[in-house]
Formats: C-alpha cells, structure tokens, sequence
C-alpha cells in the first residue's frame, strides 16, 4: 500500500469528471487499498479518487464505529435523496477549512464492491453527507462551490497564506 499525494484546492485537476471503472482487477484492489491508506495517514473519513489524481469512479469512507465501515464504492450513484440537514464539513483537498453545508438527510446509493459486485445501501447522518460529498468529488465538485463567492475567495486566500 502507498500513501499517495492529496491534491488540494484550487488544483483545477480537482475539477476532472471521473470516467467510470470497466475493469475490476489487481490495479483496482491496489488503488481501493492505497485510498484508504492514504485517507487514513491524511487523517480523513472519505476520498474520492479524483483527490489523488486519479480520474475513476472510486469512492472510500470510514466515518467510525457507528456506522458500517470501512466501505469502498465503485461507480457510485445516488439512487434516492430525502430530507435536509446541515452539517459542518470538512475536506482533504481545503485542509483547516470547515463550513455547514445542507445535504440529503439519507440516501440510497447503488455501486460495485472491487470484485465487480453490485450493491444498494441505505445512509444517513454522517454517513450519507461523507458519501454525497465522496460522489460530489467524481462530478468534479467541491463542497466550497456551495457556499457563498465571498466565502470562496476567502478560503483560496487563506490556503494561499498557507502555502497549500
């Protein structure tokens, strides 16, 4: 396994549509494996491909004890949305950067396991805003684009400050 480098904000290679995983191999096992190692080492409860330069529909999350993980999704889709809630979030790539965010409240995502296997899942609490926030990473969006322009610019001009 090998921690690999997380991309940070403003990298336009965090803008990237990731394309979808065809083939469920070794090189898939091995990124699934370095994704969690490197989100863990960072340290972090989600990852999306993307945030490692790597353009494929792959998600991981460990949001703790209470919820059933580690979990890994391949291809993600959300499948169903109900409810609001507001949570604050945090991200690798905005590092000491955290604002509230309204998301579904639960959702359901279908997605492959890394051997090919479909599967559906029902979320919600911090689960569910960790997996809309994984997939949101795949469509080439970050959980700053929700906020306000005025609080963009100040999140770019504080990671400037800090050399990130």
């Amino acid at each position: 396994m090998t921690i690999r480098e997380i991309l940070h904000h403003p990298d336009e290679r965090l803008r990237t549509k990731a394309e979808s995983v065809s083939k469920y191999d070794g090189k898939l096992e091995t990124l699934v494996a370095d994704m969690f190692e490197t989100m863990y080492a960072a340290p972090g409860i989600g990852l999306a491909a993307t945030q490692i330069d790597v353009h494929l529909k792959v998600i991981v999350v460990d949001c703790g004890k209470q919820d059933p993980c580690p979990l890994h999704f391949i291809n993600p889709e959300l499948i169903r949305l109900e409810g609001i809630e507001q949570m604050e979030e945090g991200c690798l790539s905005v590092p000491g950067i955290f604002e509230t965010v309204s998301r579904a409240e639960s959702i359901k995502v279908r997605a492959f396991d890394k051997c090919g296997i479909q599967f559906e899942m029902e979320a919600d609490g911090l689960l569910a805003v960790c997996i809309q926030h994984e997939i949101e990473h795949l469509e080439g969006k970050l959980f700053v684009d929700m906020l306000s322009n005025f609080k963009q610019k100040r999140i770019i001009k504080k990671l400037s400050k800090l050399n990130i």
